[in-house]
């Protein structure tokens, strides 16, 4: 099947693109653990957003990927050369704008002596940001350069405003950035991973547990309003970066002792419990 059909609506219950043994798959109706959409799209990271797909497609095993841009019938829009291994991908609400990051040296968040590159296009014009480690750091309100600074995990506000987060000398924080004026400013300590709710008044993230990451990580959500942080109901350790499902729930990928990755959910409130809702699967992005 080279794309998707038009047989799952949103009617029909929570329609998501995941992928499936690095397959681009779609799942939906009722039941997300029964069949689904199996293309020929292969990809190590995937997302999709008002009728845009981004892939990050892994060329050779020596670290050269490429940025694949589909339409919602998985025709090639555009194709970006890149080099580091694929880690984090994410579009804007309105589909203009995708955002990715490569790790080009490790291949973990634990601990130290791991170097990544973010970077931001936009998709209609093709106006690439290369790395935004470029940009210009507000960090707890003065201006901050250190070689040590690394970016991953953006999430988009807007096709100019966004949230990502920024290592440097053994912190991690959570940055606002500006693509128009090239600027990033810290907002909070200790955010990983970060994704900005349907109605943006909330990021759920990833939390090293007492701010050591080799320790493994609390899946969090922080209201920007209090900068309250409220811990979720899930106590396994998650390295990946959450998806809304709504205001109300998150989605997230975790690894099993075989190697293969479920996606679950839970509240984003802190009540409840853990629920397997796509087994042998990753990547999850909400189609609507």
């Amino acid at each position: 099947m080279e794309g998707f059909d038009d047989d799952i609506h949103p009617d029909d219950g929570l329609p998501l693109q995941v992928l499936t043994n690095g397959v681009l798959s779609r799942v939906g109706g009722r039941d997300l653990t029964g069949p689904r959409q199996i293309t020929v799209q292969r990809c190590d990271r995937a997302y999709a957003a008002a009728g845009t797909i981004a892939c990050l497609r892994p060329v050779d095993p020596l670290s050269a990927t490429k940025l694949v841009i589909l339409d919602s019938r998985l025709r090639e829009q555009r194709t970006i050369p890149l080099t580091g291994f694929p880690n984090r991908l994410r579009i804007s609400p309105s589909g203009k704008m995708v955002a990715w990051t490569l790790f080009l040296n490790g291949h973990s968040y634990a601990g130290a002596g791991f170097s990544t590159r973010t970077g931001i296009m936009d998709i209609d014009t093709g106006h690439l940001v290369d790395n935004i480690e470029e940009f210009h750091i507000i960090r707890n309100g003065r201006p901050y350069q250190a070689a040590d600074v690394n970016f991953w995990g953006v999430t988009f506000a807007d096709d100019n405003r966004f949230y990502a987060t920024m290592a440097t000398e053994g912190h991690r924080y959570l940055v606002e950035g500006d693509i128009n004026a090239r600027t990033v400013r810290s907002r909070a300590d200790n955010v990983e991973c970060p994704s900005l709710s349907p109605d943006g008044t909330r990021i759920a993230f990833k939390a090293a547990v007492d701010g050591d990451p080799t320790r493994g990580w609390r899946l969090s959500v922080l209201d920007m309003a209090t900068m309250r942080v409220t811990p979720l109901a899930e106590t396994r350790s998650i390295d990946d970066q959450p998806e809304w499902l709504d205001n109300t729930a998150v989605a997230y990928a975790l690894q099993r002792s075989d190697g293969i990755n479920d996606i679950w959910s839970l509240p984003a409130d802190g009540s409840g419990t853990p629920n397997l809702l796509v087994p042998g699967a990753n990547s999850p992005a909400l189609i609507s």
